[in-house]
């Protein structure tokens, strides 16, 4: 990162709002995970090739959830439905759309033991990546400390308070994100 910082106030803000993108971030990653429960989001990661073009599902048409169990795409232009199915089926979300020539219907299926441990895996590994870029954040943050010690900007004293500051910020956020996969998983794993 090529900012330069003055205060470590500076440098404790811009690590707080890093850190905040991150567990922003995770929030929207976890939407994408199927749990069994009908949710629009769960096409976010579905591109369409219309007209050549790859293009989010809920660019193509209006989403719904008319259930728990069913999603509903009412497409802009008919003549896409064939490629929308497509989309759907190629996105290995374990879902199989069918249409009436107007309407998409997506039956969410419950999930099986495997596929929940499945999901469950897959989440794991997104907190992971996550808990990864909040240290990145940190280790950035300290060493904008520390070079702002060596360049004499700030004493030994704001040095330490500082990366005590940053230390407990990390530990906070490590914290939410746990929190945040924890209940993502409960979901998941809880039979409807």
């Amino acid at each position: 990162m090529s900012e330069t910082f003055t205060t470590t106030k500076q440098v404790e803000a811009n690590a707080k709002t890093r850190m905040d993108k991150v567990l922003s971030d995770l929030a929207h990653s976890m939407t994408t995970v199927r749990t069994g429960r009908a949710n629009a989001s769960m096409l976010d990661n579905v591109r369409v090739d219309y007209y050549g073009t790859p293009t989010p599902v809920n660019q193509v048409g209006n989403i719904s959830v008319p259930e728990a169990g069913l999603l509903t795409i009412t497409p802009w232009d008919t003549s896409v439905i064939a490629a929308i199915e497509k989309a759907i089926r190629s996105a290995e979300l374990g879902l199989n759309p069918g249409n009436d020539g107007k309407m998409i219907r997506i039956p969410i299926p419950q999930l099986n033991e495997e596929r929940r441990k499945e999901l469950a895996k897959k989440l794991h590994g997104m907190a992971e990546d996550h808990r990864v870029a909040l240290r990145n954040v940190r280790r950035d943050a300290n060493d904008q400390v520390k070079k702002l010690m060596k360049d004499k900007a700030i004493s030994e004293d704001d040095e330490k308070r500082s990366l005590d500051e940053i230390q407990k910020m990390i530990d906070s956020y490590i914290k939410k994100l746990d929190e945040a996969a924890k209940a993502k998983e409960k979901d998941i794993m809880e039979i409807r």
